[in-house]
């Protein structure tokens, strides 16, 4: 691409003595109208939002919409906007999901911080992916935009936040031999989605205010699990962020793209669209319908959930941008990332079980139950590649009555739950955390229900809580934007001084968010825990 042309400090830089001189509705006034981001590849119109004291860019294109010969292939270089300025304040769709949701022409990312005028210093920068279980999910919002409540737990809370759709599900993590054969293909795309906004941050953001050398990046779910990808994408030799922050982050078994697991979800795909018995299988998976790509991935990612660890769709290693499994890379160090920030939820794991598991009578198809005999089934379906010896290792480390850092159990539940939280969630962010090389730290979130996902409440969206409950959300809350800004969860610690701030993890202690307040607890557990599954993680694989 050419040289950039611009800026919206540019554009405003006549206005700034104005600024100094005049009242916030005049300066309102003046953002709202000249918001004006010229890039080389288009001029895009912004706008203010006076209710919430945002700048803000609802739709800006970062790639070419991936439809016809760019299914499953990595992300195109996007259209110049040519002759008109491109209005950003409008919706755009989210990718192909669900049953009927969804438009391939969905490549587009949303930003929006406090206004910004040249005289002004760059802000930090938070590239934010959605979560949902790697099949859906959408990063257009109205105003504000989610995690507004991180944005404004302060007067000093002040950075910039950057949501892009990626795809998912079958169009986004298409695995196969086939795939990996095709030149116009790609494995993990959607992937390369997020790693192709991380590129169009380090170009373009500081024409928006942002600082493009102090990026982080975050996410929940499987936006958390999408932040570990890039921590280790490219073998931890590309460094598009100085920060990685992950949140109850959903890592799923990844197998090798071409392993007989992988295979046979192109293959299953394949045959539910018709193109199975084709002369070329690939040609007609791209031609085919979108609907009907749609209707075969939905119907796929409801297949396995209640044995595996994912809604079957989910990263493969790929041999160039996911090299090795999250254990080698963690334990190696090949990370992208300096500094590492992760949160995990105490009964998370308990939300991806079969709920037979907790019913003193069979339950569901396939029918589960608490009994010893239901767990081994499901735990020998959970971890198909243990034979006995593991999977009596796994018990004799769970036994059916326990204690975690946090807990005591004595049910079948809480006891799958645990396995299933420390193998997916709790392990891979231990891991992640421990990797980073100038620091990292861990924080455990067990305010009831302290289900996967309850924490989002003091972050996500506007709410009553964070008026009923000031010192947690404050708490909370500030110590995420006080990583986001300076890498340093305690660094701008909002929390009373008698409560705890989050621990370095090389002191071998975890952050806790608890009925009481805050705390700390020692990771003893933890790390023995995550030892075990780190020793047979090939089996697993993860």
């Amino acid at each position: 691409m050419a040289p950039i042309s611009g800026t919206v400090a540019t554009v405003i830089t006549a206005l700034t003595a104005a600024f100094r001189t005049s009242g916030p509705a005049l300066q309102a006034q003046a953002e709202q109208n000249h918001l004006l981001a010229e890039l080389d590849y288009g001029n895009f119109q912004g706008a203010y939002s006076d209710q919430y004291n945002i700048s803000y860019w609802q739709k800006i294109p970062y790639a070419a919409p991936p439809v016809g010969e760019n299914r499953f292939r990595g992300p195109q270089p996007p259209a110049a906007v040519e002759g008109v300025v491109y209005d950003s304040s409008q919706p755009f769709d989210m990718c192909p999901q669900r049953t009927v949701n969804g438009s391939e022409d969905c490549l587009y990312l949303g930003l929006y911080s406090r206004p910004w005028t040249q005289d002004q210093p760059l802000k930090p920068v938070v590239v934010t992916f959605y979560g949902g279980g790697f099949i859906q999910g959408s990063a257009y919002f109205s105003i504000p935009p989610s995690a507004y409540p991180i944005l404004n737990v302060s007067s000093s809370s002040d950075m910039m936040f950057i949501y892009p759709n990626y795809r998912t599900n079958a169009f986004g993590l298409l695995p196969g031999k086939q795939i990996a054969a095709d030149p116009k293909s790609d494995l993990n795309p959607g992937l390369l989605d997020q790693e192709a906004v991380l590129k169009w941050t380090k170009k373009y953001v500081k024409q928006f205010g942002g600082d493009p050398d102090d990026v982080t990046i975050w996410g929940q779910s499987a936006g958390g699990g999408s932040v570990l990808a890039q921590a280790i994408g490219r073998g931890g030799q590309q460094k598009l962020f100085r920060k990685a922050m992950a949140s109850s982050p959903f890592w799923p078994k990844t197998y090798a793209y071409d392993s007989p697991e992988a295979q046979a979800l192109y293959d299953e795909l394949a045959s539910r669209t018709g193109c199975a018995g084709a002369e070329d299988s690939l040609a007609c998976l791209k031609k085919a319908d979108v609907q009907t790509i749609r209707d075969a991935s939905l119907a796929i990612s409801s297949s396995h959930v209640t044995n595996t660890s994912s809604f079957t769709w989910s990263p493969v290693i790929d041999g160039e941008f996911l090299r090795e499994p999250l254990s080698e890379a963690a334990t190696a160090g090949r990370v992208n990332m300096d500094l590492a920030f992760a949160m995990h939820n105490t009964h998370e794991g308990e939300n991806f079980l079969p709920g037979g598991l907790q019913s003193a009578t069979d339950v569901g198809s396939p029918p589960f139950n608490s009994s010893e005999a239901s767990f081994d089934k499901w735990l020998r379906g959970f971890l198909p590649g243990f034979g006995d010896c593991e999977i009596e290792g796994v018990k004799r480390l769970y036994p059916a009555a326990g204690t975690t850092e946090t807990i005591s159990y004595n049910t079948t539940y809480v006891r799958a739950g645990l396995i299933y939280r420390d193998v997916v969630l709790s392990c891979p962010a231990f891991w992640f955390s421990g990797a980073a090389p100038k620091g990292g730290w861990l924080g455990e979130y067990s305010l009831n229900p302290s289900k996967h996902a309850s924490d989002t409440v003091w972050w996500n969206q506007v709410n009553a809580v964070q008026k009923t409950d000031p010192a947690r959300y404050q708490g909370y809350a500030g110590a995420f934007a006080s990583f986001f800004q300076t890498g340093d969860p305690n660094a701008l610690k909002l929390s009373a001084s008698t409560e705890a701030g989050v621990p370095p993890l090389k002191d071998s202690k975890e952050w806790v968010v608890n009925p009481e307040g805050f705390a700390t607890t020692d990771l003893g557990q933890l790390e023995k825990r995550c030892g075990f599954w780190k020793r047979t993680a090939a089996k697993i694989p993860i």
